[in-house]
């Protein structure tokens, strides 16, 4: 009972890297010396083609990302207004991506560039570490068991080689934790004696701020950027704007003396005249029936739920020259809580600024464009 009360109260992060430099050290054990030491060899050749061809990597994308960028804004490339395949959707929301969004076209530029750099250094050293690590046994004879001595010195590289492994584990734990700072399983890596011993001992110092500080802010950025490239598929699924929702949007705009007042008017517009569609929230809730509807149906029926409404108005606003986003994200569900929510930011030249509006609450009452507390009911999704 002792027993087992010990090994169930044991850290499984503990276990997991002690077990990683145990199985290196009887591996080291059981090849001998010159056999492990080549082990290692390799996996020092190995890690230093990876830094390599990563530092390599990171200095080509850094010189090609902005030449990509100037060749495809040089194409000038726009969406058509017209209704496109779902190929001709893919391509311009990975075009225009790319072009626009600098994290993206880093990252994919930077994958490209390493998977051929790497395949160039691997091609070069692989013929050296073949020949090397073939050990051939004399013809006629079979291979032995190592004597005491190399197994000995092997079990010793074996160490060195299992103490690279466990950092390297602890490595990316440590960058998981940072990245998650606030959970249980962060916590539950954090009460590892040996976890906490790597990491504090090694892995800090030898990143100094950049994990636990900068890479953070990083991911932030790219969290950011990821949410807007997945607003850019509304740009490209409703670039086709209907001449009917064309002709209505420049009509019910047609007092509007400025870009606030143009968009206010078709706030106002959509939020009294569609009414929201709590039986599509129904069949969604209660039977994962999901209906999909375009702009031209909303305008159609006058019925929807937030995504629509916001669908409708990014549509009619840009008929009529303005910039607009539909933003996805969390709204207040007056109950204490949060739920899935969709609304627009819309972009007023005069005022050089982008501006929250919310056409779906128009009917609960209140001013929801670009009221002083939007951002409390409303959460962006990054």
């Amino acid at each position: 009972m002792n027993v087992w009360s010990y090994v169930s109260g044991l850290n499984l992060v503990t276990v997991l890297i002690a077990l990683v430099f145990g199985i290196s050290v009887l591996q080291g054990l059981l090849r001998g010396a010159t056999s492990s030491a080549k082990r290692l060899a390799l996996m020092v050749t190995e890690g230093a083609a990876t830094l390599l061809g990563l530092f390599l990597s990171w200095e080509l994308t850094e010189w090609a990302s902005p030449q990509v960028q100037l060749w495809l804004a040089s194409r000038t490339l726009s969406i058509p207004p017209a209704e496109l395949g779902f190929w001709e959707q893919l391509y311009y929301t990975g075009v225009t991506g790319l072009r626009d969004f600098s994290l993206l076209r880093f990252a994919l530029l930077f994958v490209i560039d390493y998977g051929l750099i790497k395949q160039l250094l691997y091609r070069l050293i692989d013929p050296f570490v073949d020949s090397w690590l073939s050990e051939p046994a004399p013809p006629g004879r079979q291979r032995t068991a190592p004597s005491f001595l190399s197994s000995l010195v092997g079990g010793v590289i074996g160490a060195v080689t299992g103490a690279g492994r466990s950092l390297l584990m602890i490595a990316l734990l440590f960058i998981l934790t940072t990245l998650l700072p606030q959970t249980p399983m962060t916590s539950y890596i954090g009460a590892s004696e040996l976890y906490r011993k790597g990491a504090t001992e090694v892995i800090r110092p030898v990143t100094g701020d950049f994990i636990e500080q900068r890479l953070p802010v990083f991911t932030r950025q790219v969290e950011e950027e990821f949410a807007s490239i997945l607003q850019r598929k509304y740009e490209v699924v409703d670039a086709h704007i209907p001449g009917n929702i064309a002709d209505a949007a420049k009509e019910i705009t047609a007092k509007g003396r400025n870009d606030e007042e143009k968009a206010k008017l078709l706030y106002q517009w959509v939020g009294t005249r569609v009414k929201y569609d709590w039986e599509k929230v129904r069949l969604y809730e209660e039977q994962r029936i999901w209906k999909e509807q375009t702009p031209e149906e909303t305008f159609a029926t006058k019925a929807g739920v937030c995504i629509d409404f916001s669908r409708l108005y990014a549509v009619m606003a840009r008929s009529i020259g303005l910039d607009v986003k539909v933003v996805t994200g969390l709204g207040y569900d007056g109950r204490g809580g949060y739920g899935p929510h969709a609304w627009n930011e819309v972009y007023l030249a005069e005022d050089q600024k982008w501006v929250p509006l919310d056409s779906t609450w128009v009917a609960s009452g209140g001013n929801w464009f670009n009221p002083p507390n939007f951002q409390e009911t409303h959460i962006k999704e990054v």
